[in-house]
């Protein structure tokens, strides 16, 4: 069967009434967990994954937690923009420009911006997905630990570039979030490291509990500690629609940001994260206007947002085509169709077409509904900014709290918060930026990963990295994105393009 073909095939199971209303269902809870700081796709579809032995359609269940992964992407951007705070971990980045948007009474635009790329990247995504699974699974087989080790250092380093302030910083941020990640349990021995005693860090630091403490108690810490940078939004929000010189100025990030996270979405292990702030940082590279970004520029908006809907997409293609996890919730969509006796792999597009093209043809109609859906609750979620402090501050970290006592009912989470919140709220004072760390945390663990696998692979040869082709040039590229970051002349440049305006 060709393309269309299987499309057909696809849209016959996706169109079905009650694979529709399951489409629906996924894609309004995704949009309420990515609103809701601490809470998540992950954890989530975990605590749904038990009702999907009770399916008699499997291709039900799948469409609906899908639905609820890509659905999150869109939703995870409102409080970022409105509070930011990241109601998921792809959305960090988009609170940088987005939140400062809101300050200047243009929430609506940064929502409606956000909506808009990510409708368009989601549709692209999935075109991607139906047309070039099979050549892009291939494509990935060749990307053995040692070009995943050099494409995380790589998106590490291009991360420099999220940081307005110092370069030093930025590193030094980065390699905190590693040290942070590499808290819990030895990968391969399962010895406990740096745990000090404490039995709950065996399983490591929760990403929610590092997200909602460096970036919304530090925020919050940093508001009560200096009213004067209480900077409220406007009350009144004129403008609930891009601009025309907006929708210009978003058609090219837009693009280039699809384009980016289509490719880093079928990567196993980059992901929808590595996508967001690799957009962010090509379009402070290539942007006219780099004084802007960090202060509310709209390119800052939509490129992330584009990039990692692209990626949650084209995310499906290891999963579908290998049988390959790109992050927890791949596996967590693995183990679902484990249960209804379904193997992934290169077997399933013919053993269960059905069950392949019917997913892909639901994420056409998933992204449908979430554009439906979103655009009208732009303004009820502009009505969140008329809140008073007195009121949102002790909101805010009500939800934080119950968001992270949520993970497994473990107090211990919640005090994690507490505590990085406080070492967050000091780093923000001494100029640094929260965004690296982030980045560090999440990819930390995969860093060590695929170093110490392609080093046992490879009998302890450390010119692996630079003998393999590929995994050299990435190297290569890594060495110099670092160089150009931290020469003086550059740095010098850097300290004007990001001077506080008088």
């Amino acid at each position: 069967m060709d393309l269309l073909d299987n499309l057909a095939l696809g849209f016959s199971e996706a169109l079905a009434v009650h694979n529709v209303l399951f489409c629906l269902l996924g894609v309004a809870l995704g949009t309420a967990v990515g609103v809701l700081p601490g809470i998540g796709p992950t954890a989530s579809i975990a605590l749904l994954l038990p009702l999907t032995f009770g399916f008699d359609d499997p291709v039900s269940a799948i469409i609906m937690l899908a639905g609820i992964y890509y659905g999150a992407q869109y939703g995870g951007s409102t409080t970022a923009i409105l509070l930011n705070i990241p109601g998921e971990s792809s959305s960090a980045v988009t609170a940088i420009d987005g939140h400062p948007m809101a300050r200047q009474g243009r929430a609506g635009v940064a929502l409606a911006a956000a909506a808009l790329g990510s409708f368009f990247a989601g549709i692209v995504g999935t075109f991607v997905l139906a047309a070039a699974a099979g050549p892009l699974a291939a494509a990935a087989l060749t990307f053995g630990s040692a070009e995943m080790f050099a494409v995380v250092v790589l998106g590490l380093v291009a991360s420099i570039a999220l940081a307005s302030g110092s370069a030093l910083k930025a590193l030094a941020m980065i390699v905190l979030g590693i040290l942070l990640g590499t808290i819990g349990q030895d990968l391969y021995t399962a010895v406990p490291r740096f745990t000090f005693g404490v039995r709950e860090l065996w399983d490591g630091l929760s990403f929610v509990s590092v997200a909602v403490a460096v970036f919304g108690i530090a925020e919050i810490l940093k508001n009560l500690h200096d009213p004067r940078t209480r900077v409220r939004v406007a009350a009144k929000v004129e403008n609930l629609w891009p601009t025309r010189e907006d929708r210009r100025r978003m058609v090219g990030p837009v693009l280039r940001a699809t384009g980016l996270g289509s490719v880093l979405g079928v990567l196993p292990g980059g992901g929808h994260v590595l996508a967001a702030y690799g957009a962010y940082a090509v379009e402070k590279r290539v942007s006219r206007r780099p004084q802007e970004f960090g202060r509310g520029a709209i390119e800052g908006v939509t490129g992330p947002e584009s990039a990692n809907n692209a990626a949650a997409q084209t995310s499906f293609v290891p999963l579908l085509a290998l049988g390959l996890p790109a992050h927890p919730v791949m596996a967590l969509l693995l183990s679902a169709l484990i249960i209804q006796g379904i193997q992934p792999g290169p077997g399933v597009m013919t053993a269960q077409p059905e069950l392949v093209w019917g997913l892909i043809a639901s994420m056409f109609i998933g992204n449908l509904l979430l554009v439906v859906l979103n655009l009208p609750l732009i303004r009820m979620w502009v009505k969140l900014l008329d809140v008073p402090y007195s009121v949102m501050f002790p909101a805010i970290i009500a939800f934080a709290c119950i968001g992270t006592y949520a993970i497994d009912q473990n107090p211990f989470h919640v005090l994690v918060m507490a505590v990085l919140g406080v070492g967050g709220f000091v780093l923000v004072r001494c100029g640094c930026e929260p965004a690296p760390l982030l980045l560090g945390f999440v990819l930390g663990p995969l860093l060590e990963n695929h170093l110490r696998r392609a080093l046992l692979i490879s009998h302890g040869d450390p010119t692996v990295f630079v003998t393999r082709p590929i995994s050299g040039v990435l190297l290569g590229l890594a060495v110099v994105a670092l160089v150009i970051a931290v020469l003086p002349m550059i740095r010098r440049k850097r300290d004007v393009v990001f001077a506080e305006e008088d």
